[in-house]
């Protein structure tokens, strides 16, 4: 139960066209927002989760989103505490995200048509240190790592960490999409091209995600088969 006081609702704001009858509507939601106050969140979603089932039953298909609001839909006080130094890694995604991009402008400058994507990784640059710092595990000594499919066009922001942490050095960068004559990194994830590096080809029309769905069943049927222990690897595509 949940002693923090609750938001009033706008119940103006709620009224549309559609509300044939406000009052009622009002008394619906006073009712809501009194069991959320009285017996707490668990409590309401049982309710909302019955309600939903006897409209089924009723042969009406609520029109509920299947996906929660994209702001301010979680409560502070419900939110944990970040499990990492937050400035620390903001500092970190910036020098990884500049070295990627001036990667890429760099290899262009002297070869102007080899091309590459900057946008990619800088946009999606903090979902992948997340991923990195808290989420992906490597291989270890008593287990397997997780799987990660990576999106082909962020490449070059996966180069500019490794670069960070030394598993990649400066001649190697000045090479990005320079693999003629050995020693360059290809322009999107291939085990074939660098076989200590990539897991997985994903740079071919969303191959990455789709993979990633048949390797998680995939892992599933080995783990059932009694084949191999893959209860706790993951997939990330």
């Amino acid at each position: 139960m949940k002693s923090e006081p609750l938001e009033p609702l706008d119940t103006a704001r709620m009224t549309s066209e559609q509300d044939s009858d406000h009052q009622e509507t009002t008394e619906w939601l006073d009712a809501l927002e009194g069991v959320a106050r009285g017996a707490g969140v668990d409590r309401v979603t049982f309710l909302l989760q019955r309600l939903a089932e006897h409209a089924s039953h009723l042969g009406m298909s609520p029109a509920a989103h299947p996906y929660s609001l994209y702001q301010n839909t979680i409560a502070l006080e419900d939110q944990p505490a970040y499990p990492g130094d937050l400035t620390m890694e903001e500092r970190i995604t910036s020098i990884i995200r500049w070295n990627a991009l001036a990667m890429v402008a760099k290899a262009n400058k002297a070869y102007g048509e080899l091309g590459g994507h900057i946008a990619s990784y800088a946009s999606a640059a903090e979902i992948f240190e997340v991923g990195f710092n808290h989420f992906f595990h490597a291989d270890s000594e008593s287990a397997r790592g997780d799987l990660v499919y990576f999106q082909p066009h962020s490449a070059p922001g996966v180069y500019a960490r490794a670069f960070l942490e030394g598993r990649l050095d400066e001649e190697q960068l000045n090479r990005y999409r320079q693999e003629v004559d050995g020693g360059g990194l290809c322009s999107y994830p291939h085990p074939w091209l660098m076989p200590e590096f990539w897991q997985f080809p994903t740079g071919s029309m969303g191959i990455g995600p789709i993979s990633s769905i048949y390797q998680a069943r995939f892992l599933r049927y080995l783990e059932h088969r009694g084949i191999a222990d893959t209860s706790k690897r993951r997939v990330w595509g």
